[in-house]
C-alpha cells in the first residue's frame, strides 16, 4: 500500500507570507535573521527559536535533530547540549553544522551552515547555569557545551502560494558578505 495519494492531497503553502521587505537589506545576515525572526514571532509562530541541526556522524551518514537557538550575532548562531551527546561527539570529530529555521505560518525559512566552534568554557557553564536545577541534573562539571555555528552562508527562503518563492544568500568572501539579491527560486538552481 502506498500512501503517495494520501500526501499529495494534503495542503501545503498555506501559511499568510508578509509583505517583502520594504527596508533594504542588510550588509550581514544576522540583522536579517532578527529581524525575520521578531516579525515570526509577532506573527504569533509558536518557538520561532526552534530549529533542527544537521551534522554527520563518523560513517559520513547526516543526523539532524530540532534544538533551541540560544544567541545570535557576528560570532555565530549558538546552541547548546551535552558533550557526550551524539550531537557533541559529531561535532568533536566534524566541526561543521547546518541549521534550518521553517516558520510556515508566515511561508519563510532560513538555511545556515557553516563551521562550528566552542563557546568558552565560562560561556559554556553560564548557560548550563541559566537552565532550571531538573534540566542541569546528571551533567558533568565541563559536560555541557555552547557551540557557535559561524556560517559561510545563509539564505533567507520567502515562500509564496504561486510557487514563486524568492531567495536572498548571502556568503562570506575574505571582504565580508557577498548579497545575492532576491530572486525568483527557478533562477537560484
Amino acid at each position: 500500500m502506498t500512501m503517495a495519494p494520501w500526501l499529495r492531497s494534503l495542503p501545503s503553502l498555506t501559511g499568510t507570507p508578509p509583505d517583502r521587505d520594504a527596508e533594504p537589506l542588510p550588509d550581514a545576515p544576522e540583522a536579517l535573521f532578527e529581524r525575520w525572526l521578531r516579525q515570526a514571532v509577532d506573527a504569533g509562530v509558536v518557538e520561532a527559536h526552534g530549529a533542527t541541526l544537521a551534522t554527520v556522524d563518523a560513517d559520513g551518514i547526516p543526523d539532524a535533530r530540532t534544538l533551541i537557538l540560544k544567541d545570535l550575532g557576528p560570532e555565530g548562531w549558538a546552541f547548546a547540549g551535552p558533550r557526550a551527546s551524539a550531537k557533541g561527539e559529531q561535532l568533536a570529530a566534524r566541526p561543521a553544522a547546518a541549521l534550518n529555521f521553517w516558520w510556515p505560518a508566515v511561508l519563510r525559512a532560513v538555511r545556515v551552515r557553516g563551521r562550528v566552534v566552542e563557546a568558552s568554557a565560562e560561556e559554556s557553564a553560564a548557560d548550563l547555569a541559566a537552565r532550571s536545577a531538573a534540566a542541569r541534573d546528571g551533567i558533568e562539571p565541563g559536560g555541557w557545551v555552547l557551540w557557535r555555528l559561524v556560517p559561510d552562508r545563509v539564505e533567507f527562503w520567502h515562500g509564496s502560494p504561486d510557487r514563486r518563492h524568492l531567495r536572498t544568500i548571502y556568503r562570506r568572501t575574505a571582504e565580508g558578505w557577498q548579497l545575492t539579491e532576491p530572486a525568483n527560486e527557478s533562477e537560484n538552481r
